[in-house]
């Protein structure tokens, strides 16, 4: 495992790393959740990312208890959450205003707080806007988050699926403020959604440092050929609140261009995953990539995939490109 510094800090993370959605609480319980955490460190990640949204906070409950378990010292793991959609209340008619889809200082303030209990820390070190939000001034958001860090809740702040005007604008403020600025942006990235990250936040990574914890290397699923005859049971696509995901999962040009690719990696003597997250983190503009598991050995499996970077030479990124370039957005 091989280390990055997160844009223009002097941070360190590793370059794949270990989130937690859909998977936490869901698939993944305080004793699975610690045995993956484990096997994750013993591999050399220092990362592991999470979100107030993930099951509700319980994602975040589940990981704060399984690395309590662990008693690590906390100088050897970077753990992160993000905020913007809120928490589902138990009460359904319970108002929701200032509470969901926002990034006030209201509702920052105190999502922060709700986070470092589920989570039983004493600050976060990656904080992250998880949209931006239209409705309040970005001066807003930018101060609150600043105040975060100066407060000692957390030590760096970004955005996640910003765009790159909202991710200067922010910046800016920051700078012309003197308050702590944005650092990384967590966007989707993998060979069939890349041109957010090569393009659009181009400029931003030169001029600013702008450093990307990406997420989504196998595209839910589908860069590893488990679509290719449609939905298969016990699978992202197969679940209920993943249903917006299947037209993609089971598009015909996407699967046929996997089943080739499939043939590189043969190649490579690597699987079609190992192949997926190794492409997203042959990008040095990628400090480090997020992969998830809901079992043990789809971790191990994913993790093996930081032997394969080094493999990606010239020749073989243009056969990838060659494949998939055309399908990508």
């Amino acid at each position: 495992m091989q280390y990055r510094r997160l844009g223009h800090s002097g941070l360190q993370v590793s370059e794949l790393s270990l989130g937690s959605w859909v998977t936490y609480a869901n698939q993944v319980n305080v004793k699975a959740a610690k045995e993956m955490l484990a096997l994750a460190m013993d591999s050399g990640v220092n990362f592991f990312d999470n979100a107030e949204v993930y099951a509700s906070g319980e994602s975040e409950e589940v990981m704060g208890e399984a690395i309590k378990a662990l008693k690590w010292p906390r100088l050897n793991y970077i753990v992160s959450t993000k905020f913007y959609w809120g928490l589902t209340e138990p009460d359904a008619k319970a108002v929701t205003v200032n509470r969901k889809n926002t990034l006030n200082r209201k509702y920052l303030m105190q999502a922060i707080d709700g986070s470092l209990k589920r989570m039983n820390l004493d600050f976060i070190d990656l904080v992250y806007c998880h949209r931006p939000d239209a409705l309040t001034p970005i001066e807003e958001t930018v101060h609150a988050m600043s105040d975060m860090i100066t407060q000692g809740k957390a030590l760096y702040w970004g955005t996640s699926e910003w765009s790159a005007d909202e991710i200067r604008a922010a910046w800016s403020i920051a700078d012309r403020h003197h308050l702590h600025k944005p650092l990384m942006e967590q966007p989707q990235y993998n060979l069939f959604h890349r041109k957010r990250v090569e393009h659009e936040y181009a400029r931003l990574c030169e001029d600013i440092g702008l450093g990307l914890t990406t997420w989504s290397p196998l595209a839910s699923g589908l860069l590893t050929g488990k679509y290719r005859n449609g939905v298969p049971k016990g699978s992202r696509g197969a679940r209920k609140d993943m249903g917006f995901l299947v037209k993609g999962l089971t598009d015909d040009a996407k699967n046929s261009a996997v089943t080739r690719l499939e043939v590189l990696a043969e190649e490579l003597d690597c699987t079609m995953g190992q192949l997926a997250i190794a492409w997203a983190a042959h990008n040095p503009r990628v400090s480090t990539v997020i992969t998830g598991a809901s079992k043990i050995e789809q971790l191990r499996d994913n993790l093996a995939a930081a032997d394969v970077i080094a493999k990606l030479t010239p020749d073989v990124m243009a056969a990838i490109d060659e494949i998939t370039a055309s399908l990508a957005d």
